[in-house]
């Protein structure tokens, strides 16, 4: 099997690491070049010994510089950057012919005034931002395939998104007054020092921020708007939950009249038929957490409440692998041509 070389652009964080974790297994994929301020010059397996005696975990961390970046021969670059310093490195790379895949939120949205309102500044590239497709490979595989940048859905958005496309493709479920309720693992808000994010601080404890309006709100509402054919918009209420990874998701929808339990089986059915890492638990069987940390998989369970004519959608993921570094590198392998499950049975 022929190699890609890749380059990590950030691999320090949580996300990067689970991300190196799924690359140097990966039968496909060289690591070039792995990008840390904090660790430069140092090795990946002397900072995350996790990884000594792992083949390629040898490779030194150096500086985030496009050039040298571009240097290393690295046919493709997965950026695990904050919201607002991946657009720095997109279009170098891109003009190098480095096909880049995106796990921050900049290149997510198709609308430069919608990441200006929820993201507090100008896009500092609109029309790049705009080329690259929303990277969920379930939905948009074609786009993908031929991307030069993709934009890598956020964790939350993958949790909500999923579930409830395919029913407003469908017309089962109503546009209006849907309400979201997720918690997420502390991981979530990355490697940095907080003091909300201190074990004691967190341990025994939940509770809800960014409310009302979640900056990821974007990208939800961006998706199910297009699935709708209508503007959607949703309540959105994140929480903290004291684990290290994990994301559930509660969804409330109001059912168009008539729909039964059994079409909207039948709709999630035929909607991930084929999706190898959307794993469906059937009617009135809650997702847990438990069954897909450290997994790309997504489980998906729905009931139907008579009596108020709703749907309730429940899902679970890995906020950083199925949330973030394993759904870039589903992306990874249709840009490439793998298998789209290539490296992504690592449990």
């Amino acid at each position: 099997m022929k190699k890609v070389k890749i380059a990590v652009v950030g691999a320090s964080g949580y996300t990067g690491q689970e991300l190196m974790r799924i690359l140097l297994r990966h039968p496909g994929v060289e690591l070039v070049c792995a990008t840390s301020r904090q660790y430069a010059g140092q090795k990946i397996s002397d900072v995350f010994p996790r990884y000594r005696n792992v083949p390629g975990a040898e490779l030194v961390f150096t500086n985030s510089d496009v050039a040298e970046i571009a240097a290393t021969g690295a046919e493709a670059a997965f950026l695990a950057l904050p919201h607002g310093v991946s657009v720095e490195y997109g279009r170098g790379l891109v003009e190098a012919g480095v096909r880049v895949i995106d796990l921050s939120a900049d290149f997510r949205l198709n609308d430069p005034a919608v990441y200006e309102e929820f993201y507090g500044k100008p896009h500092a590239d609109p029309e790049l931002m705009q080329e690259a497709p929303y990277g969920m490979p379930e939905w948009h595989r074609d786009e993908i395939a031929r991307a030069r940048i993709v934009g890598s859905p956020g964790c939350y958005p993958t949790s909500i998104i999923l579930p409830l496309v395919p029913l407003l493709k469908a017309g089962l479920v109503l546009p209006e007054d849907i309400v979201v309720n997720s918690g997420s693992g502390v991981s979530g808000a990355g490697r940095k020092a907080d003091v909300s994010l201190l074990f004691c601080e967190c341990n025994e404890s939940m509770r809800a921020y960014s409310v009302p309006r979640h900056r990821h709100l974007s990208e939800i509402e961006q998706e199910l708007s297009a699935a709708a054919g209508s503007k959607v918009v949703i309540t959105f209420t994140p929480h903290l939950m004291p684990v290290n990874t994990g994301i559930l998701t509660t969804t409330v929808a109001k059912l168009k009249p008539g729909t039964t339990e059994a079409d909207i089986t039948a709709c999630l059915e035929a909607a991930y038929a084929t999706a190898p890492f959307v794993r469906l638990m059937g009617p009135r069987k809650p997702a847990d957490t438990k069954n897909v940390t450290r997994t790309n998989f997504v489980d998906i369970g729905w009931a139907v409440d008579a009596r108020t004519n709703r749907v309730v959608l429940m899902s679970a993921e890995d906020n950083v692998i199925k949330g973030a570094g394993g759904q870039g590198v589903h992306a990874f392998n249709i840009m490439f041509g793998f298998d789209e499950t290539e490296g992504l049975w690592v449990m």
